[in-house]
């Protein structure tokens, strides 16, 4: 069994910060909205995807220096506050001979910063794939990464199980074929949110990492999953 991780909001708690700033910076733009509002609509997307969505219904395109200040702030939020999402250190004790990669559509330098800074990094290393550093460069809601991690492992599609907090991430990990458990766990968190993942195509929902291995054997005894 292969476990293939999304980061943002899966295993670190970052979504809430990144959505914070968006907000923020958006709402000073005249596209006034609320960090509940960025979640729900563009978590898993990447910013410059978000960028984009913004302009089309704005009509006019965000100031040049909206992402460099974006990300700035972003970075150093995450260099102060950041944590691990709950129940995460001890679910690494649990899954520790099996193997686990993530694929995230970060880039790899914030991967590896939010990682290190939450005590995860070496847990993981070097199996971290960034979207848009492997396979056809992609990003969520493409499959791209996901069937990289695959290849890699040279592991089939049915014999992975993906873990995901957003509609686009569950969506990605779908079209590879792997399985996909749904997660609500991390501070981002909304009322509908199981609902939207089981509608993108989750087969189960969890919001405590320590339901993860149960959920994982119950997979395997249902058919399809190899140690």
């Amino acid at each position: 069994m292969l476990f293939m991780f999304d980061c943002d909001g899966v295993l670190v708690d970052s979504e809430v910060i990144a959505a914070e700033i968006d907000a923020e910076h958006l709402t000073r733009l005249g596209y006034p909205i609320t960090p509940t509002e960025v979640i729900q609509r563009f978590a898993g997307l990447t910013v410059v995807e978000l960028g984009r969505m913004v302009e089309s219904e704005m009509g006019r395109p965000l100031p040049g220096d909206f992402f460099t200040e974006q990300k700035a702030e972003l970075d150093r939020r995450l260099a102060r506050d950041l944590q691990p999402v709950a129940g995460v250190l001890a679910l690494t004790e649990k899954i520790a001979g099996s193997r686990r990669c993530i694929c995230s559509n970060s880039s790899g330098e914030r991967l590896k910063m939010e990682l290190e800074k939450t005590g995860l990094y070496d847990f993981f290393a070097p199996d971290i794939f960034s979207a848009g550093e492997v396979g056809t460069r992609e990003p969520k809601p493409s499959p791209n990464v996901y069937l990289h991690a695959l290849s890699h492992f040279g592991v089939p599609a049915h014999e992975a199980v993906v873990i995901e907090d957003s509609v686009f991430g569950v969506m990605a990990a779908k079209l590879s074929g792997a399985r996909v458990i749904g997660f609500t766990g991390g501070r981002h968190t909304w009322p509908g949110h199981a609902d939207k993942l089981t509608e993108a195509g989750a087969e189960t929902v969890i919001n405590r990492m320590a339901d993860l291995p149960a959920v994982a054997a119950a997979f395997k005894e249902w058919g399809g999953l190899v140690d």
